[in-house]
Formats: structure tokens, sequence, C-alpha cells
């Protein structure tokens, strides 16, 4: 315990591409159109879900919980990402490593689970149609979404704490972006075998268990949509259920490979880039994915832009009348 002490730093130096500096200038471009696209896109969805009427249904429930959580994720690590590239010392604090390494795992564990409930929600809807009302109620809604974020908070405490009590004998250089699990294990001057088998064992509960849940629901919903004679029908339930099915393997494929592949040197620049694809290049994405394959998000924000335009046409022509 003395020395697990011992080795707490003041900061850490967070190393990134540090030895290829003609890298940093299409990174920080590249970080910071994705942090502005993922706000506006997810901040859109929310707000579109929130006003429009004709959205308040369990689906758009949850896909509000997921722009939430994809704007947080973003966030506990982008800003810091911009920071550090533009500045020389690329240093955190020990205390906002801590806090982004929990934030960072609280909400990756969270959208592990909320895909989930959202392809127990698409399989209600196209299996079970007369019951859906029935079975995704608001009140049940609210209980799935809250036992997300609960378990994935929950998940990240004993992770993190787990992590962090592992002794590093005054090593403080992340080879990494940003402050996650397998980087900082690295930094441990004991064998770490025993709390990396651990970490295994709660990854494929909160990645495989999943998974494997979201395929046999899909198998379940394309049975029933190959059933469905309306040509029409058929588009409209593998559209929505398309967007969800994309975001779920660009999410957990790229996850997987970080969390569940066995550890080796070869492979730290590859884990870098794939960790930077679902930290921050996904949760762009999910926006553009849900309302460019949505009909029903675009109309709603057609529907909010119209309704804008035509409040503020009245209040200009108000005011000429004064």
């Amino acid at each position: 315990m003395n020395l697990a002490n011992e080795s707490i730093p003041g900061e850490f130096i967070l190393l990134g591409f540090s030895d290829r500096p003609w890298l940093e200038l299409p990174l920080f471009v590249v970080f910071l159109v994705s942090y502005i696209l993922t706000i506006f896109g997810n901040m859109m969805i929310i707000l579109v879900s929130r006003l429009d009427a004709k959205l308040h249904t369990p689906m758009y429930f949850f896909l509000t919980n997921l722009s939430l959580l994809d704007l947080c994720y973003t966030t506990s690590t982008v800003p810091q990402m911009l920071i550090n590239i533009c500045s020389a010392q690329k240093v955190i604090s020990y205390g906002g490593c801590v806090a982004q390494l929990f934030i960072f795992l609280a909400l990756g564990c969270t959208e592990c689970l909320l895909l989930g409930v959202m392809s127990f929600d698409r399989f209600v809807a196209i299996c079970r149609p007369l019951y859906y009302a029935v079975i995704m109620h608001q009140r049940r809604c609210l209980h799935l979404a809250a036992a997300c974020w609960i378990s994935g908070f929950t998940n990240s405490v004993l992770q993190s704490t787990w992590t962090l009590q592992m002794p590093r004998c005054g090593h403080n250089k992340v080879d990494h972006f940003l402050c996650e699990i397998p980087a900082l294990l690295r930094l441990s001057c004991v064998d770490t075998t025993t709390i990396e088998a651990e970490l295994f064992f709660v990854s494929i509960v909160f990645l495989l268990i999943p998974v494997t849940f979201i395929l046999i629901s899909y198998t379940f919903i394309v049975q029933a949509v190959l059933r469905i004679r309306s040509a029409e029908g058929r588009r409209k339930a593998f559209g929505t259920c398309g967007s969800h099915l994309i975001v779920v393997v660009l999410f957990y494929g790229t996850a997987i490979y970080m969390y569940l592949q066995p550890p080796s040197p070869a492979s730290k620049d590859r884990g870098k880039m794939v960790s930077l694809f679902y930290g921050i290049i996904t949760p762009m994405l999910n926006p553009l994915i849900y309302t460019l394959r949505n009909k029903e998000v675009k109309c709603a924000f057609m529907r909010l832009m119209a309704r804008s335009s035509w409040s503020q046409s009245k209040d200009y022509k108000g005011r000429l009348f004064i």
C-alpha cells in the first residue's frame, strides 16, 4: 500500500503521437471538426426529440439518452486533447486523469448496455407490435435507461479503483491521448496478470453479452421483417433497424478490438487509433446515421425549422405594426 501511495504523481504526461510531430496539425483539425459536429448533431437530436410531440416514443427516448451520452463522452476527453496538441507540455493533472478515466469508462459501459436496450425496443416494436405499448411503457423505459446509467457508473468505480491502485513506482508517461485503462496498466511496475484477467472478465460482461443479445434480437427481427408483405413496411423496418445496427457495428467492433485483444507492444499505436475512433469518430457519426437514414427525424427537424421561421416572421411583422 505504501508503494502504491508513493507512486501517485502530481501529473501525467500524455505522449499521444508526440514522437511524430508532423501528425499534430492534422489530428488537431480532425479532433476539432469532429467535436463541433458531435456537439451540433447530438444537440439537434436532443432538441428535435424533445420539442416534437410525434417523437415522444420509447425509440427516441433511448436515442436522446444516446445523444446525451455521446455529448458527455467526447467532452470528457476532446478538449484536453486539443489543449495538449497545442502545448509543448502535454500534461494532465492526477485529478484530471482520474476524472477522465472514470467518466470515459462509465459512459462507454453505459453505451454498451444502452445499445442492447435499443435493440430490445426494436425487437418488441417489430416482433410484438400489438403488445408494444404495454411492454415499453414510460415507466419501464425510465427503469431500463436508469439501469444502464447506474450499471455503467458502478462498473467504472470498480475498474477505475483497481487500475489506480496498481503501483507505478513514479512512472507517469502515458503512451496515449487520454487516461484509459490499457495505457495506465502499462505504467505499473508489478505483475498485472490478475487485474488484467479481472478486467477481461468484466469486458466480456459489458461487451460480448450485449452483442450476443443484440444478434439474437436481430435474428428474430429479420425473420419478422421478411414476413411483412408490404415492401414499404419492410423498407421502413429495415431503415430504423439499419441505423441502430450500423452504430452497433462501429462501437462494439472497435471496443472489442481494444479491450478483448491480448496486450502487445506492436498493438499500441493501433490501439490509440482504435480508441480515437470509438471515442471521437463514432459519437460524431451517430447523429449523422440516425438523421440521414431516418425520415421521421428529418421531417421533425424540418417542422421545427418551419415553426421557428414562422415564429420569427410573425414577431417581425408584429414589430412593424407597432
